[in-house]
């Protein structure tokens, strides 16, 4: 009889585990593991033209040797209750990522459900979800909501994990999703990326203008190029947010701030560090 309930015991907790093994996680907790996780970067892309120098800066990353194995896919318009047109970064993301990227933007709940299915795969082999927030997070909530449908069991406090940089982004986050996010995530708020010296590298400069003697990789040096060439098109223009950096002729991959948190590249301190490091 000791036995059979002995064995009973031991199946009981076998399928136990087995039920709650999607809610584990890694021995390395709040690190972000290059072997399994999935690195989200998400783009408002409305209305400041910054996300374009964040899209470029996100390729220079992931085209160096030391990065190129990271599990990523990025999002564009995943904007919140702002006001204003769209930038529209198509053929940047195209050049950057060929198909790696899903357009918000276009159809906002096909989005949602394409993104789900790629973070689906990466939690049930026990990886976790990384979220730059370059943006408001408005589609990160009703992704995470979607999420715990098909994974009701799942502890969305400690697999997926919301990093913010910006005051503003929150500001035009609906209330409801803001609460949510911060609720039902591991939410950090981090040090603006605008500022140099605040825990966070500071990736807004008017006066950087040298990125063009930096950069070595033709694929780079077109990207940039092309990162520039429609930042300068659609800068302030029909009522669109202008950046002051960017209209000098300075650069603004603000919200890139958060990639480097994410990935624990504490050694960037601005855009001139940035380029000396990554640029091929």
């Amino acid at each position: 009889m000791k036995k059979a309930l002995l064995f009973i015991a031991i199946v009981s907790l076998f399928i136990n585990f087995k039920g709650n093994a999607i809610g584990l996680r890694s021995v390395k907790e709040q690190n972000f593991n290059i072997e399994k996780d999935l690195l989200l970067v998400q783009f408002d892309c409305k209305t400041d033209v910054d996300d374009l120098h964040t899209i470029a800066a996100m390729a220079t990353l992931i085209l160096n040797a030391k990065f190129s194995k990271i599990q990523y896919h990025a999002v564009a318009g995943t904007y919140g209750t702002q006001k204003g047109l769209y930038v529209p970064p198509n053929d940047l993301l195209k050049l950057c990522f060929g198909n790696n990227w899903t357009d918000a933007n276009e159809n906002f709940n096909e989005a949602i459900k394409k993104v789900k299915t790629i973070v689906l795969k990466t939690l049930v082999k026990q990886g976790d979800i990384w979220i730059a927030e370059a943006g408001q997070s408005d589609f990160t909530a009703k992704l995470i909501k979607a999420i715990q449908i098909d994974l009701p069991k799942i502890d969305v406090t400690k697999r997926i994990h919301v990093v913010q940089h910006s005051d503003w982004n929150e500001k035009h986050t609906s209330a409801e999703h803001l609460k949510f996010i911060k609720e039902n995530s591991d939410y950090k708020k981090i040090p603006d990326g605008n500022v140099v010296g605040n825990g966070t590298p500071g990736f807004c400069d008017p006066k950087y203008t040298y990125w063009k003697d930096k950069i070595t990789n033709p694929k780079l040096f077109e990207i940039w190029k092309l990162a520039t060439n429609l930042s300068n098109k659609y800068n302030g223009k029909e009522g669109r947010y202008n950046n002051k950096a960017i209209s000098a002729g300075g650069m603004d991959f603000s919200d890139f701030s958060e990639v480097c948190w994410i990935l624990g590249l504490k050694n960037i301190n601005d855009i001139e560090q940035f380029f000396n490091t990554y640029s091929l």
